[in-house]
């Protein structure tokens, strides 16, 4: 993403889609349907632009399919070109086209399950962090990211905290690392919030938070993540950092083995009570 507005339109914070990503096709679906309703009201693309507030090249690359609208442009694009909210509906699928596919995938896995066992040693887990403990932590990625590929990992990231907004909530078991909660990703202050926050999620009555002592010696979770999710039809899966290549896995073999582990780290991690009082 860069600038690249023209005249008095300007570019708007978006991101380019792949030619290879599944959402491709829905993207040149809706910049398809712009510019026919640009065209039916007989507006070159340089007034339509100047007419939303954006750039000639910014609407062309919308038209094309190669850029991720906004809800702002296509809100106003509808206005403009009156089209009775046909293009504003495309608003849904173009906020999912923002966020990497990796992202999209887990998201839609995390929106099905009915149970999550989730254990972090590295960092805070990415459905517990604030905004900018989020964007402190994305930045300290090697090789740097830039800041267009560092926003969209961040609204990515902040998208999957809807699993807290569910009408039917699932049942989300946190297990934390003591030294996730002591690095000061982004300073003090910003963990400071971030601890705020964990505090909040951690007293929800869906939600069991525990923290694993540093001073655990026989600790199973030494291998890395690992993360289980259970849907309603009793099927999962689950994935760790040191089995199975890294994988995401289904079999039910494989799963008992996640569990087990998972379930050992749950029994000697603080209990949900002790854990608060050491978060505050």
């Amino acid at each position: 993403m860069s600038g690249e507005g023209t005249g008095e339109g300007t570019d708007e914070p978006g991101w380019d889609v792949s030619p290879e990503d599944e959402i491709a096709p829905v993207v040149e679906s809706a910049g398809r349907q712009i510019r026919l309703w640009r065209e039916a009201a007989g507006m070159r693309a340089a007034d339509f632009g100047l007419a939303i507030g954006y750039g000639e090249d910014l609407v062309r690359k919308v038209e094309r399919g190669a850029r991720i609208p906004r809800a702002e442009f296509l809100d106003r694009a509808d206005e403009v070109l009156n089209a009775r909210g046909l293009i504003s509906a495309f608003k849904e699928d173009m906020e999912k086209a923002r966020y990497p596919k990796k992202v999209r995938e887990l998201k839609m896995l995390e929106e099905r399950a009915v149970e999550l066992q989730l254990y972090s040693n590295h960092n805070i887990h990415g459905l517990l962090q604030t905004e900018e403990y989020a964007r402190a932590l994305l930045g300290t990625w090697r090789p740097k990211l830039s800041p267009d590929e560092l926003e969209r990992a961040v609204a990515a990231r902040m998208a999957r905290q809807s699993i807290f907004e569910r009408e039917s909530t699932p049942e989300l078991s946190f297990v934390q690392e003591q030294v996730t909660l002591e690095r000061p990703i982004g300073g003090t202050m910003v963990l400071r919030r971030q601890l705020e926050r964990l505090l909040e999620v951690a007293q929800l009555p869906n939600v069991e938070f525990q923290v694993m002592p540093t001073a655990s010696a026989d600790h199973p979770g030494t291998g890395g993540r690992i993360q289980v999710l259970k849907f309603g039809d009793g099927t999962g899966v689950g994935r760790t950092d040191d089995e199975f290549g890294g994988r995401p896995v289904s079999d039910p073999r494989q799963l008992r083995v996640l569990e087990l582990r998972y379930g050992i780290i749950r029994a000697q991690a603080l209990r949900p009570g002790e854990s608060l009082a050491f978060v505050e």
